[in-house]
């Protein structure tokens, strides 16, 4: 039986050797997080992917967001200084840059009749890098990734994903299994003292996103949004442990220094990542029962879930990169985050 990620991150928290979770650090975290949600700067209007992300209103936003969260991993360079860019912008970003530039230059990169087929001369061409940066990471991977959910697509699902969100009726944990069940690129789990883990980073930002996307209405609605964890990734943890509501042993921390990459499926990696996961629940419950003791606060405790959460925190690593710098995060060569 597999673990589903929140029930992941509590067994790994409390088996973890390596990484700590720190109760001081979360009450910290929770009142920065409340505080954005009373000025209004945490919240799902201010999805701040949306203007890399097609508008709603596009008639394949379904297809669009899919795509990227297929080609979404492992955009870190071993040279710190040459990083992969797309029209200046690097990681995530760079990868919605590059998928808006294919649509605008009409390319159907995102039709899985066309990607079923996609070669790597092409997707290198579509996912090219400004003169003189780095090549996008694991181009093999991402190629592979693509044919791969394009063939289901094109065989069992119309040839879109908006078949699959239909079926799931409104429901992410129907939607995140029927995800991880049909598409393997997207099956991120791990064997942890003889329990069978998952992260489903990418299964989940993928429901996130769309739930953004969409404002929580429409196609964006999920009437058990909460099931969905924060996306255990390898940014994150370094804003975590910026918050100090996680902590790294001694040797942990001095292999991630020395820029040591983990391999995956590690204990450390698979600590870091659960851990991460349940921090952000802790933090989830703090906002809410702080919210629920002061009621004239006016906030819906369930504006505050671990998406949200997760959004602030990656935002602010992005914002506070130079700051966070001193911080390492691990480095693993995986097509899961």
């Amino acid at each position: 039986m597999v673990l589903m990620p929140r029930e992941s991150g509590k067994l790994i928290a409390k088996l973890s050797k390596n990484v700590f979770i720190e109760e001081e650090g979360i009450k910290s975290l929770a009142c920065e997080v409340l505080e954005g949600l009373k000025d209004r700067t945490i919240s799902i209007d201010n999805f701040s992917q949306s203007e890399f992300h097609p508008n709603p209103g596009h008639a394949k936003a379904i297809d669009w967001i899919f795509v990227l969260d297929t080609l979404n991993f492992c955009f870190w360079s071993s040279k710190s200084n040459n990083k992969w860019k797309v029209n200046g912008h690097t990681g995530y970003f760079a990868l919605c840059a590059a998928i808006k530039r294919a649509v605008d230059e009409g390319i159907p990169i995102i039709d899985p009749t066309y990607y079923v087929n996609i070669k790597k001369d092409v997707l290198g061409r579509i996912l090219r890098a400004d003169s003189g940066a780095e090549p996008v990471p694991l181009l093999d991977e991402r190629v592979q990734n693509l044919q791969q959910v394009g063939k289901i697509l094109v065989d069992k699902y119309n040839g879109t994903f908006m078949e699959c969100v239909k079926a799931a009726q409104h429901s992410a944990d129907k939607l995140l299994k029927l995800i991880v069940n049909e598409f393997e690129c997207f099956r991120d789990e791990a064997d942890f003292y003889g329990h069978r883990v998952s992260f489903y980073k990418r299964a989940q930002i993928l429901i996130g996103d769309i739930w953004a996307c969409y404002r929580g209405k429409d196609l964006g609605e999920f009437n058990d949004i909460d099931l969905i964890t924060m996306f255990a990734d390898y940014r994150v943890p370094q804003v975590l442990m910026h918050y100090g509501a996680m902590r790294y042993s001694n040797p942990l921390l001095s292999t991630l220094q020395t820029g040591t990459e983990l391999a995956a499926g590690s204990v450390e990696e698979i600590e870091i990542r659960g851990c991460s996961i349940e921090v952000v629940e802790r933090v989830v419950d703090r906002v809410r029962n702080l919210i629920k003791q002061y009621p004239n606060l006016n906030i819906n405790p369930f504006s505050c879930n671990s998406i949200i959460v997760d959004h602030f925190l990656w935002d602010y690593r992005r914002k506070n990169a130079e700051k966070l710098e001193s911080l390492p995060f691990h480095k693993v060569r995986t097509i899961y985050y």
